[in-house]
């Protein structure tokens, strides 16, 4: 049997509604430098948005989402604030990633997961991270991922540095799958999951067939071998959603088809097919027919049915109640990644509408314009109008990784960590407070 976990379940402190940071990165954007990242972090806080989701492999992400957030943990006084009030690091949860280093590049080592943690510490000016998943596990083998499912729980037990683990990656059957073995080879559950792309208005594979509303109440017979069911199963606390919007395939902009499009820089490296893309930028039109966007309706749809179904599937987070503030109630937690404060204000909105059709909003923040009219709204586009112009396209999933993949990361290289300050950093740390680490409580 697992010893006790250090800290108390994870879906009693992971907040519902995170911010995603891959935007911070080229990936989404031509200068990530440019965009108002400091604004974005502040106003999230602002709305109550108290949960920050980053990785290395997102180009800059961590070095902004740090710098934004420790310029609000020690603000600067001005002559219109002499007193700035600081953000408490125990107000927020942050998350991060480690093992993927580039596109095909990946090192679960033991000694390049601890490299990567140290690392992570540093840019988000932080002693400890709440959750760390290990990154895109489908590209590296079983073993591979216990080792360093492994690791990260001895830097959680032994070193203090990290609250919560888990595991990312695209193709949900993989991730249950993945869930199941370390259940069996180490006797605890990991504590979170995050899936993305895989509970969307195009692609709803998670969590068929509860998408569906046949059952709402009750666990469908079907549902068993769903990779939702066989992640609860395999004792994972929390699962995530993430990357609803199709990682910009469900915009009114969409992704070019022509993969040499300079229109988009999504269109270099997104994997889905030209296909795929033509049929969800047809989308576009008929949610303007019915006056709206198709983000707009891509997110609400999104944000409702998960918080639905995440609770319904029992791999939710709690949340207050309007009336009592006590934890009454649970709903599917959501990544949601924006780059503009207007995309971060409307995701703002969207949720506090599900929460008000969910009963567990305060009146005084919620828009009438997006409560439960808006989602029945929505729900009648989507199943009516979207999902059959989709057509064959819906549920579909690409491959991941694609046909070709190789690990450009040679064996000999694995484990190899750079000769820079981080790790002398740690070890001057360590030096300092002898004993055994245990962190932040």
């Amino acid at each position: 049997m697992a010893p006790p976990k250090p800290h108390p379940p994870i879906s009693t402190t992971l907040p519902p509604l995170l911010l995603g940071t891959a935007t911070f990165n080229t990936q989404y954007v031509s200068d990530p430098l440019a965009m108002p990242y400091r604004d974005i972090v502040s106003l999230a806080i602002t709305h109550g948005v108290r949960a920050f989701d980053t990785s290395p492999y997102y180009g800059p992400s961590e070095v902004l989402l740090g710098t934004a957030l420790e310029s609000l943990m020690n603000p600067t006084s001005s002559a219109s604030n002499p007193l700035p009030i600081p953000l408490e690091r125990e107000s927020i949860f942050l998350v991060t990633k480690a093992g993927r280093i580039a596109g095909d590049e990946f090192d679960y080592s033991p000694a390049w997961v601890k490299y990567s943690i140290l690392r992570s510490l540093q840019r988000l000016h932080t002693d400890y991270l709440d959750l760390v998943y290990m990154h895109d596990v489908e590209f590296v083998s079983p073993e591979e991922v216990l080792t360093a499912v492994k690791e990260l729980r001895r830097l959680r037990d032994e070193e203090g540095l990290i609250r919560y683990v888990g595991i990312s990656g695209f193709p949900a059957d993989v991730l249950a799958s993945l869930a199941e073995m370390i259940l069996t080879e180490t006797g605890e559950p990991l504590d979170a999951v995050l899936s993305y792309g895989h509970f969307t208005v195009q692609n709803r594979k998670l969590a068929l067939p509860w998408v569906t509303g046949e059952k709402k109440e009750t666990e469908p017979e079907e549902s068993a071998s769903s990779p939702l069911a066989r992640l609860r199963r395999a004792g994972v606390e929390v699962v995530l959603n993430a990357s609803i919007l199709g990682m910009g395939l469900l915009t009114n902009r969409g992704i070019p088809p022509d993969e040499r499009s300079e229109a988009s820089p999504l269109s270099k490296w997104h994997p889905s097919p030209p296909e795929l893309r033509v049929a969800c930028k047809n989308l576009a039109g008929i949610t303007a027919t019915a006056g709206e966007r198709l983000e707009s309706v891509a997110i609400r749809w999104s944000l409702q049915e998960w918080a639905r179904v995440g609770a319904a599937a029992g791999v939710g987070v709690q949340v207050p109640s309007p009336v009592s503030g006590s934890s009454t109630a649970k709903v599917g937690a959501t990544v949601c990644g924006v780059s503009s404060l207007d995309e971060l204000d409307e995701t703002v909105a969207e949720w506090r509408g599900v929460l008000s059709s969910l009963g567990l909003a305060a009146d005084s923040k919620v828009d009438l314009s997006y409560g439960p009219e808006r989602q029945n709204k929505v729900l009648q586009i989507v199943e009516k109008q979207l999902w059959p112009a989709l057509g064959s396209w819906v549920d579909f999933a690409w491959d991941s990784p694609g046909p070709g993949y190789v690990n450009t990361r040679r064996e000999e290289d694995k484990g190899r960590v750079p000769s820079d300050s981080i790790m002398a950093a740690y070890n001057q740390r360590k030096a300092t407070r002898p004993g055994r680490d245990t962190g932040p409580k």
